[in-house]
């Protein structure tokens, strides 16, 4: 499965559970319902538990809910450490966008703590139960975005909402690169990719901290946004088709705004590995959390069918 223009192509997914963090609206609950209807157990990993469990109502089938919040380090240890088993898929979905400079209740700034730096601990917290693949949704938006190392926290700058905006989603792609290359350097099975949306109406505001862009925006979003489901295909090609590690994947019409999901490509800068390497560094120092997993024997690889 190369491309995906329906979740009813998803395959079945009986037998394997998937956490998915945000899952409770917009394109996260959209893929936790394709995948629930498919036969997979579903982990809907929620800041809001009350929302949560109305939401794996209204899906049905085999969905539980864990509280999260990725705003806060010690949240995001309970989720790990009280989810019990092996995890096939973990999806990084969950995100927020801030008009104002905020905080973590660790003292990170809001939307790199929420989008790359929670996602980055939660996924290095449940690497060693991880089987098949990790998933972090990022954006368009990270094209226009670098990462300020002098100050990553716009602790000295004057805040630019989308430019912090687009420093959290090109971190999650310089994530997704530095965790694929760790990954092949152990010999694990376990694959990292990437997805976009899109321009999908999902109840996600945008506040660009311009006025008339985001009044611009509110307009163009009826007339060129696709829904949630649209909006979810890339997840969930990302997350179950035949898609390389390291990959990028998001809608294949109108310049990447709506349609099937394919492979695309990111920007350059976010597959700099010198900075995705750094940009570990300075995550794991952040957040406390460093990559679990060793290198692994030849017999091993050859007993779970990876190649030597």
């Amino acid at each position: 499965m190369l491309t995906l223009a329906s979740p009813s192509q998803v395959p079945d997914q009986t037998g394997r559970t998937i956490v998915i963090t945000g899952s409770t609206s917009g394109i996260g609950r959209a893929a936790a319902t394709a995948l629930a209807a498919k036969g997979a157990r579903v982990v809907l990993a929620v800041r809001d538990v009350q929302k949560g469990r109305a939401t794996a109502e209204a899906i049905g089938g085999a969905v539980e809910v864990r509280e999260l919040d990725l705003a806060s380090l010690a949240s995001i240890q309970a989720f790990a450490a009280g989810l019990g088993g092996e995890v096939d898929v973990l999806v990084n979905n969950a995100g927020t966008m801030a008009d104002s400079l905020q905080h973590t209740t660790d003292g990170f700034e809001l939307q790199l703590g929420v989008n790359h730096l929670g996602h980055f601990a939660l996924t290095n917290l449940l690497l060693d139960r991880i089987t098949g693949r990790v998933v972090t949704v990022s954006s368009t938006a990270h094209r226009s975005a670098h990462i300020d190392f002098e100050d990553l926290q716009w602790a000295r700058r004057v805040y630019k909402p989308f430019g912090a905006y687009g420093q959290s989603k090109l971190a999650n792609l310089l994530f997704t690169a530095e965790l694929q290359r760790r990954l092949v350097g152990v010999g694990s099975p376990v694959v990292a990719t990437a997805a976009h949306p899109g321009w999908a109406s999902t109840g996600f505001r945008i506040t660009s901290g311009h006025k008339i862009l985001d009044a611009l925006a509110a307009m163009g979003t009826p007339l060129l946004a696709h829904g949630p489901d649209g909006g979810s295909l890339p997840t969930l090609l990302a997350a179950v088709g035949d898609v390389p590690g390291g990959s990028f994947v998001g809608p294949s019409r109108l310049g990447g705004v709506r349609g099937p999901a394919a492979v695309t490509k990111a920007s350059v800068g976010a597959q700099d590995l010198d900075t995705a390497g750094q940009l570990w560094t300075v995550s794991e120092n952040l957040t406390g959390t460093l990559f679990p997993l060793t290198v692994r024997s030849a017999a091993d690889q050859v007993n779970d069918g990876s190649e030597v």
